[in-house]
């Protein structure tokens, strides 16, 4: 049975972008990219919403995404070797392969999939603040820059959440991944 992991790259602060919806300051280096790839080479599942959809498509449609470095071609692989599910009421067609497009998330579509073989991730703040409404979400896997951003879209909703520490790890470029289980989420408004 699969995991779904909500995963991102988040300030110390707690953002995922800042006022202005920047983030070029959550650039991973090849050691947290060997990371990354490492982490999702189990995921056999994305699921998101518009607006992280196209961002990501790039891996499959353009070349120069991939060819940036060893790693970033290994991740492009991946990437393109999993399905999507892309969740919106505002796209007509999406322009990936291995992807289809649904209108609403549902515990009982992301449960079923969870029966299937491999991890699903659930990627981007609004998406993943509806999984963890819904109580599906398994674990949330933080890779927290160096960096303080002051404001802007959050990681995690306002929502409670008894999180147990999986784990962690430091790396070379200050970065830190935490890992967490899910124990428990209620109460609160986004």
């Amino acid at each position: 049975m699969g995991q779904l992991i909500y995963s991102m790259l988040v300030s110390v602060d707690g953002f995922v972008a800042d006022r202005d919806g920047n983030f070029d300051w959550a650039v991973p280096d090849e050691e947290v990219l060997a990371a990354i790839n490492a982490d999702t080479a189990d995921v056999t599942t994305y699921l998101y919403g518009r607006r992280m959809y196209e961002m990501m498509h790039v891996w499959e449609t353009d070349p120069a995404a991939a060819g940036q470095s060893p790693r970033s071609a290994e991740w492009a692989r991946l990437w393109c070797a999993a399905q999507k599910v892309v969740f919106s009421t505002t796209l007509d067609e999406v322009w990936t392969g291995r992807t289809r497009l649904e209108r609403e998330l549902r515990a009982q579509d992301v449960l079923a999939l969870k029966d299937g073989d491999g991890d699903i991730t659930v990627d981007g703040p609004t998406l993943a603040a509806e999984a963890l409404r819904l109580g599906v979400v398994d674990q949330v896997h933080m890779l927290v820059c160096p960096v303080t951003v002051g404001g802007g879209l959050a990681m995690l909703p306002d929502l409670a959440m008894d999180l147990s520490l999986r784990s962690s790890r430091s790396f070379g470029n200050g970065m830190v991944q935490l890992k967490y289980d899910v124990r428990a989420v209620g109460g609160g408004d986004d």
